[in-house]
């Protein structure tokens, strides 16, 4: 299975702890995979996400920054 969600984090960060918390129920409710890349080490995604993290994209595109809401990445997965 393709997951449909990323989430850009950093080791140490408890904004991405409560983040990935978050997108683990969805996926649990929704059946969708999600993957974490770490931005640490990356000089190309420090200067893209360094201030915004986490940062998580739905099918690619990006969806939300610093925090996520459970209803509105259920909404994204359901194309509303």
């Amino acid at each position: 299975m393709s997951a449909r969600i990323t989430l850009y984090s950093r080791p140490g960060c408890h904004l991405c702890d409560d983040a990935r918390a978050v997108i683990e129920a969805v996926c649990s409710e929704t059946g969708e995979a999600y993957e974490e890349v770490s931005i640490a080490g990356d000089p190309g995604l420090e200067e893209r996400f360094g201030n915004e993290i986490p940062v998580t994209f739905v099918d690619g595109r990006q969806h939300d920054f610093w925090r996520v809401s459970a209803e509105r990445l259920r909404a994204a997965l359901s194309g509303g």
